[in-house]
């Protein structure tokens, strides 16, 4: 495992891991479950002039997702919603068109976590216990607030329940614009998220398929047993991520010392790949169809093709309250967390992950 810290001045930081066909695919799973919240899903496969039948119906088969306009929060609260969606299957929920610098912002995570970064204002007149922001330096400006609505004893009539909802319902009504999507395959209800909240405006969404095939492109020489690129032969995975985020945004990596525009190359050792197809998937997306994605892309090799590897990319919600798990997230200067997962041929893999100033790091 590697740990870098990227660039100057605002600390960004990468871990990169590599595991091999032996140790199976369930690190990378585990990983990929923790990072709750994304809506950017980016997969590379180079050699490749069209998207794979296979993944073109997985990306069709991810779960809808819905915006709740306007919904109070202590609806998340109610004994029916608790044990219709939180207890019976992975429900996700994170508020849309926030701020995490400067809007209050709210999370309810799969494990049944509902997770407030508010400000200094809000805290107080909410009076719920919670705990100063990490990222509010001398001055704390912004408390974390964490309900437990699984927990068996959070039920009305007990102390913790009664006193959440009167602050939430009564003391200091929240309102959020929503984005929600329950795991159906973990016995989630998703399909029934827009009848239960009929009394508010919901909007059902389904994810964004686009691909772009990429002509004549320079890719990087990967060796799946070098990561830290030490050997000549072939590039680390840090330069590699930054050439991924290059073709991302359709940046020419041919330029020469003398460019006026950009001086950026793609990284030596290259190859010159005739075609190479960029799938784009953009959305509400839930871990579990990330991992459904990520089964199917190690099929892939399953026939001999002419490329090495194949590349996915997940990008996390900038003003997420939350990065990996239950860690706290703040945007500073671009609100990074994402990961990136390398296949290759041997069924070796990559795992990157990477955020930015105001975040713990990664798992």
């Amino acid at each position: 495992m590697l740990l870098r810290g990227l660039g100057g001045g605002a600390r960004h930081v990468a871990v990169s891991e590599r595991s091999d066909a032996a140790r199976g695919p369930d690190s990378t799973r585990r990983r990929v479950d923790a990072h709750h919240y994304n809506h950017h899903v980016s997969i590379l496969i180079p050699e490749c002039g069209m998207v794979p039948p296979a993944i073109t119906a997985i990306c069709k088969s991810l779960e809808n997702y819905y915006l709740m306009k306007q919904l109070p929060l202590h609806e998340l609260l109610a004994p029916e919603f608790i044990n219709t969606f939180v207890k019976k299957g992975k429900c996700y929920a994170l508020s849309y068109n926030t701020r995490i610098d400067e809007d209050n912002t709210v999370a309810l995570l799969p494990t049944g976590k509902l997770i407030l970064s508010v400000d200094k204002d809000t805290y107080q007149e909410m009076g719920l216990e919670g705990q100063p922001s990490k990222y509010s330096h001398r001055t704390v400006m912004r408390y974390i607030v964490t309900v437990h609505l699984s927990e068996a004893s959070f039920v009305p009539g007990g102390k913790r329940y009664d006193r959440v909802m009167w602050a939430l319902r009564e003391k200091k009504p929240l309102i959020f614009d929503l984005l929600m999507s329950c795991d159906s395959s973990a016995g989630g209800r998703e399909e029934s998220l827009a009848s239960y909240f009929t009394q508010y405006q919901c909007q059902a969404y389904q994810p964004k398929l686009s691909t772009r095939i990429l002509n004549g492109t320079p890719c990087p020489v990967l060796l799946s047993s070098e990561l830290d690129g030490k050997d000549s032969e072939s590039c680390n995975s840090l330069e590699f991520l930054d050439w991924l985020g290059a073709v991302f945004c359709d940046i020419d990596c041919n330029n020469q010392a003398d460019s006026f525009l950009s001086t950026y190359c793609c990284p030596e050792p290259n190859t010159v790949v005739d075609k190479a197809c960029l799938c784009t998937i953009t959305g509400f997306i839930i871990p579990e169809g990330i991992n459904r994605l990520l089964d199917q892309l190690r099929l892939y090799f399953e026939e001999p093709k002419l490329a090495q590897w194949l590349s996915m990319t997940v990008h996390g919600f900038a003003d997420s309250p939350v990065s990996w798990g239950q860690s706290e997230h703040g945007y500073h200067r671009g609100g990074e967390n994402l990961y990136n997962v390398v296949l290759f041929s041997n069924q070796d893999r990559w795992l990157h992950m990477a955020v930015g100033t105001q975040s713990d790091c990664p798992p």
